[in-house]
């Protein structure tokens, strides 16, 4: 598939099946990642892959238990792949992926946030290619932010000056992928 159509047929999946990917293709996943554009060409980003089903489940219910729903800018994501904006019974930001990329990046660096997101989405091109499905998600320092979560940063040997920006979640899509949404109008200007 071409980079265009790519782009064009990847969807954010918040329903997986159990069924692991590979570790060959978590690696393919994250060397996409460290492709990534970064600021100055410093190559700062950190990216852990857990293919450990249940630690994975762990990092996602670390994730969603301070879901703070006051902030959110919309309240509907979708009725195909509901998220936990949709439904507030929802116990893991990861949906029962059986898979996850942590990004981190240097906690006091102006660029670390665009860094990491940068990562993220060559790592989810790069899995839509493979035939994985896959969803970015955010809320990465408050994951982490806590006994349970500082006791894994430290198990990995994550330097204390970083902090966790974002997730990849990894799997197979559980049911129908989901069909392209209409772009909005409106969301773009080219002025000369």
């Amino acid at each position: 598939m071409e980079l265009f159509e790519l782009m064009k047929y990847r969807r954010s999946i918040r329903k997986y099946q159990t069924r692991q990917i590979s570790r060959e293709d978590m690696e393919t996943i994250i060397e996409a990642g460290t492709f990534a554009p970064n600021a100055g060409g410093g190559q700062r980003s950190l990216i852990f892959g857990i293919r450990n089903a249940e630690l994975v489940e762990k990092i996602g219910r670390l994730n969603v238990a301070r879901f703070d729903r006051s902030n959110l800018a919309g309240r509907y994501v979708s009725a195909e792949q509901p998220s936990i904006i949709d439904d507030p019974t929802m116990k893991s930001g990861f949906y029962g992926a059986p898979a996850v990329c942590a990004v981190f990046s240097m906690k006091d660096f102006r660029y670390s946030v665009p860094d990491a997101f940068c990562c993220a989405e060559n790592m989810v091109l790069m899995a839509a290619e493979l035939g994985i499905s896959s969803c970015v998600i955010a809320r990465g320092e408050e994951t982490f932010d806590n006994d349970e979560g500082a006791a894994l940063l430290k198990e990995w040997e994550i330097p204390e000056n970083y902090v966790a920006r974002c997730f990849v979640i990894l799997g197979y899509c559980d049911g129908e992928y989901p069909k392209e949404k209409p772009r909005k109008a409106g969301r773009s200007k080219i002025i000369e």
